[in-house]
C-alpha cells in the first residue's frame, strides 16, 4: 500500500519549505529568493545551509546534504518517505489517499503496518491529553492544582503549557490507552508503562506532568513532579526514560513555544526547571527554555545555535540563569566551559536573593524576572570574578595568585578586541599595571598553545575539549615525572584542568596520541583502514587530483564495487575481453598467470567536481543555475538549441543532458520551479542528483531588480552559445585549410556569433 503520487506532489507543493525548515533553523535573506542559516545536520560556525523557497529545495555547501521539503523532514526527524509525507499532510490538514501496487484505491495501512515512531507519537499525544483532563477533573489532582496556584500559575497557564496530572492508581493510564487501541508493547516502548510480574503498570503515578515537545510541537516524553509524601519514588522529578523518541540530551523544554521569538530576537534564556520556563514566558521573556533532567551540553548547544542563527555579527545572546546557591554557582562555572562553542555573546544572570525565576516572579512580580534577565553579566566577567573573589587581594601574594588564576581565562578569549578589553578590566579589578597583566596573559597564551589549548583552558580553537585537557589516570607526565592523575611535579591543579607551576606558568596535560584505524571488528592490524588511509583515499591520492570527488560517490575511480554486477545501462564487455576472474592477483611466485590489474569492466566516466578557479567551468555552472532556478528568464530558443557537446566540463555536460532530456527551457516555463528541478533530477544519473540540488539553491547575484536578473540570466546563456559558435568556427577553419568547402557555414556562424555578441552585451 502506498500514497498516491498526485497526493505526494500536492503535499510537496503545498508545504512551504522555508516554513518547515524555520521550525528547526533560523533563516535570513541571502540574495534574491534565497535564505541562509546554520546547517541542522552538522555543526558549523558560519552559515552554509541555503534554502530556495521558490524552487522548493535546500542544500548545505558544508556537508552537501540537500533535497526538497519531504527529504528534509525525512532527514531531520529520521522518518521514512511515507512517514514524512504523512507528517507534512497532517501539518497542512490534507487527507491522503492510498493505493495498492496495481494502482487500485486502498485504505490507510493498518496498525500493524504503521511505523513504530508514529505510533509512539500518537500514544504520547493521547497520554498528554488524558493527563491534562485529569488535572481539571480528578479529586486526587487538587494537590497538583494547589501546587500551581502557590507558584502563581492559573488554569490558563496550565493549558498553555499542557500541564497535567497522572492519577495515583497504578494502571489507570495503561487501561485508558489500551482501550484506545494501543498495544502493551507500544506503551512500554513509549516509556508510558512498565512491565512487571503482574503485568503492565503506569510509569507516572500521582505526579504533576509536563509534556516535553520538540520544535514542531510533537510530544516526545514527559517530566513528572513528586507531590505526595508517600510516593514510593523519592526523586523529586521523574522523566520519560530514553526511547526511540525521547533523548534527554536532544530536547529542550519550552522550545516549541519559544522557537519563533528566539529566531526573531536572536536571544535564548536557559533556565533550570519547567516552572522557571513558565515563569519567564508569563513574565514577558518568551525565549526561555530548560534542559530535561540533564546538564546543558553539546547537543543542546547545537539546537540553540541553529535557532538563534549563531554567527558572527548576528548580535545573538545566550543567557544562563542559575540559582544563587552553591549548586547554581557550580552550574554556572560548568556553563563557562562551553562558552566559546557559541559565536554569540554568553551571559549569566543570578538573582542576588538566590531565588530562581519562578520564585522571583511569585514574590516580586513579572518585572523582577525581566530585571533579572536585563541584569545579565558577560560570562567572562562572571568567570574572572568567581576566580578572584575567593582570593585575599589585600596582600601582594593574594594579588599575584589572583593574576595567575585569571590570566588563562583572558588568554583563552578568541576575539582579540574582547580579550584586550578584559585585560584592562582584569588590571582594574586587581589594581595592577596593564603591562604586568599583559605579560601574564601573554605567558598564559604561550603555555596554552604549547599544550594545544589555544582557544582557552583545555580547548581546541573550535571550542571542543582538548583530549587530556583534564587530569587523567594512568600514563606518565614527562614534564613532571608523575602520573597524570597526580599532575606535574610541584604543580597545583586548577578548576579548569590546568596546573599552576611554582614559577607562575600554566601547564595542561599533553593530548592523547591519535589512533589510526576504526573502532570495532578488526582492530589494529585487523585489516581495517586507518583514518589516515581513509583520508588519503577520500582526497584522491592514488586515484586522481585531491578534492575532485563530490557527494554521491560520483568521483574519480569506481563508483560501485568491483564485485557487484554492472548497472543495467552498462554496455556489455567486448567479445575478446577475458572474464572477470582473469583479473585476480598474479601467483605469489613466478610462473604463468594473468598480470594483476584493475578490472576494465566497471570503470564509470570520471565526473569530477571542477576546480572553482576554472573560468570555463564557473561560467557553465552559472548558466546551469539560471536554467534550473529562473528558466522563465532564460532565452529558450538559444538555450534549447545548444548541442550536446556545448558544456566542456564533464559533470556539467551530464546535467545539461538531463535538462535537455526533461524537455529543455520550453517545458520548464510551463512548470513550477520545484517540479522543474524534480523533473531534471528524474532524467539525471543518481550520483548527479545532489549536484543538481546544489545548483538549484545556489545564491544568484544579489539584486532586487528583476530586469537586472533577467539580463544576467540571458547573458550567461548567450555567452555559452557564443563560445560554442567560436569552437565550431575553429574547427571549420581547420577544415577550410584542408581544402574542404565550408565557406557558407563559416559565414552563417560569423553572423550568428556577431548577433549573439550584440545580444549578450545588451542582454536582451
Amino acid at each position: 500500500m502506498r500514497i498516491r503520487r498526485e497526493d505526494v506532489e500536492a503535499v510537496r507543493e503545498r508545504s512551504r519549505i522555508d516554513e518547515v525548515i524555520s521550525e528547526h533553523v533560523s533563516l535570513r535573506p541571502a540574495g534574491i529568493g534565497s535564505l541562509k542559516g546554520l546547517c541542522p545536520f552538522h555543526d558549523e560556525k558560519s552559515p552554509s545551509f541555503n534554502v530556495r523557497p521558490t524552487v522548493g529545495f535546500y542544500h548545505c555547501f558544508g556537508c552537501q546534504k540537500g533535497g526538497d521539503v519531504i527529504s528534509f523532514v525525512q532527514e531531520i526527524d529520521h522518518l521514512s518517505f511515507a512517514e514524512a509525507v504523512e507528517r507534512l499532510a497532517a501539518r497542512i490538514g490534507m487527507e491522503l489517499r492510498y493505493e495498492d501496487d496495481d494502482g487500485k484505491d486502498g485504505k490507510r495501512p493498518g496498525r500493524g503496518d504503521v511505523n513504530l515512531r508514529r505510533r509512539l507519537l500518537e500514544a504520547n499525544r493521547a497520554a498528554a491529553q488524558y493527563f491534562a483532563e485529569q488535572l481539571g477533573t480528578s479529586p486526587d489532582a487538587s494537590i497538583g492544582r494547589q501546587f500551581l496556584v502557590d507558584r502563581g500559575f492559573d488554569q490558563a497557564a496550565a493549558e498553555l503549557f499542557g500541564v497535567g496530572f497522572a492519577p495515583r492508581g497504578g494502571e489507570v493510564l495503561t487501561r485508558h490507552l489500551l482501550g484506545r487501541g494501543f498495544t502493551a508493547e507500544e506503551l512500554v516502548a513509549a516509556g508510558l508503562a512498565g512491565q512487571g510480574r503482574r503485568g503492565l503498570y503506569d510509569r507516572f503515578r500521582g505526579r504533576l506532568i509536563w509534556p516535553i515537545r520538540d520544535v514542531t510541537g510533537d510530544t516526545l516524553g514527559f517530566g513528572a513532579r513528586r507531590l505526595y509524601d508517600d510516593d514510593t519514588i523519592e526523586a523529586k522529578y521523574l522523566n520519560t526514560p530514553e526511547t526511540a523518541l525521547y533523548k534527554k540530551s536532544h530536547v529542550l523544554y519550552g522550545v516549541d513555544l519559544a522557537k519563533r521569538e528566539i529566531a526573531k530576537s536572536h536571544q535564548v534564556v536557559v533556565v533550570e526547571g519547567y516552572t522557571d520556563v513558565m515563569a519567564c514566558h508569563l513574565a514577558g521573556e518568551p525565549t526561555a527554555v530548560a534542559t530535561c533532567g540533564t546538564a546543558f551540553a553539546a547537543d543542546h548547544i547545537r539546537i540553540v545555535r541553529r535557532l538563534i542563527g549563531d554567527e558572527r555579527n548576528s548580535g545573538g545572546r545566550v543567557i544562563f540563569t542559575f540559582d544563587g546557591d552553591a549548586a547554581g554557582q557550580k552550574a554556572a562555572l560548568k556553563a563557562f566551559e562551553d562558552d566559546q562553542r557559541f559565536v554569540s555573546q554568553t551571559y549569566v544572570s543570578i538573582a542576588p536573593s538566590g531565588m530562581d525565576p519562578c520564585e522571583l516572579r511569585q514574590r516580586q512580580g513579572n518585572e523582577a524576572v525581566k530585571e533579572l534577565i536585563a541584569g545579565r553579566r558577560p560570562m567572562f566577567e562572571f568567570k574572572i570574578q568567581s576566580i578572584i573573589e575567593d582570593v585575599d587581594l589585600t596582600t601582594v601574594e593574594g594579588g599575584a595568585r589572583a593574576l595567575r588564576l585569571a590570566a588563562p581565562v583572558v588568554a583563552g578569549i578568541r576575539d582579540e578586541v574582547i580579550r584586550r578589553g578584559y585585560l584592562v578590566k582584569l588590571a582594574g579589578m586587581l589594581g595592577m599595571d596593564d603591562d604586568l597583566v599583559r605579560q601574564a596573559v601573554v605567558r598564559a597564551q604561550r603555555d596554552l598553545r604549547a599544550s594545544g589549548g589555544q582557544a582557552g583552558p583545555g580547548r581546541r580553537p573550535d571550542g571542543e575539549r582538548q583530549p587530556g585537557g583534564e587530569a587523567q589516570r594512568g600514563g606518565d607526565d614527562r614534564r613532571g615525572g608523575n602520573r597524570r592523575g597526580a599532575g606535574p611535579a610541584g604543580g597545583v591543579q586548577q578548576p579548569d584542568g590546568s596546573w599552576l607551576m611554582p614559577d607562575g606558568s600554566y601547564i595542561l596535560p599533553p593530548p592523547e596520541p591519535s589512533r589510526g584505524g576504526w573502532k570495532g571488528k578488526g582492530g589494529k592490524g585487523g585489516g581495517n583502514w586507518g583514518e589516515r588511509d581513509r583520508k588519503r583515499w577520500n582526497n584522491g591520492e592514488g586515484k586522481t587530483a585531491p578534492g575532485t570527488n563530490f557527494p554521491g560517490g560520483y568521483g574519480a575511480g569506481p563508483s560501485w564495487s568491483d564485485h557487484e554486477p554492472p548497472p543495467d545501462d552498462m554496455p556489455p564487455p567486448p567479445d575478446d575481453e577475458p572474464p572477470h576472474d582473469a583479473y585476480d592477483h598474479a601467483p605469489a611466485s613466478g610462473g604463468a598467470g594473468p598480470t594483476a590489474q584493475a578490472p576494465r569492466r566497471y570503470q564509470p566516466p570520471k565526473l569530477e567536481r571542477p576546480d572553482p578557479r576554472n573560468r570555463i567551468a564557473a561560467v557553465e555552472r552559472e548558466a546551469l543555475e539560471c536554467m534550473l532556478q529562473v528558466p522563465r528568464l532564460v532565452p529558450s530558443l538559444e538555450s534549447d538549441a545548444l548541442p550536446d557537446d556545448t558544456f566542456q566540463t564533464p559533470l556539467y555536460r551530464v546535467i545539461h543532458e538531463a535538462i535537455r532530456g526533461a524537455g529543455g527551457i520550453a517545458v520548464a516555463v510551463g512548470m513550477t520551479p520545484s517540479a522543474w528541478v524534480a523533473l531534471v533530477q528524474d532524467f539525471a544519473p543518481d550520483p548527479v542528483v545532489p549536484m543538481i540540488t546544489e545548483l538549484a539553491v545556489a545564491p544568484l547575484p544579489s539584486t532586487d531588480d528583476d530586469l537586472a536578473l533577467a539580463r544576467y540570466a540571458a547573458g550567461m546563456i548567450l555567452h555559452i552559445a557564443e563560445e560554442q559558435v567560436r569552437r565550431e568556427l575553429a574547427g571549420l577553419t581547420a577544415a577550410w585549410q584542408r581544402g574542404e568547402d565550408v565557406g557558407l557555414r563559416v559565414l552563417e556562424l560569423e553572423t550568428l556569433k556577431r548577433t549573439l555578441s550584440e545580444r549578450k552585451h545588451g542582454a536582451t
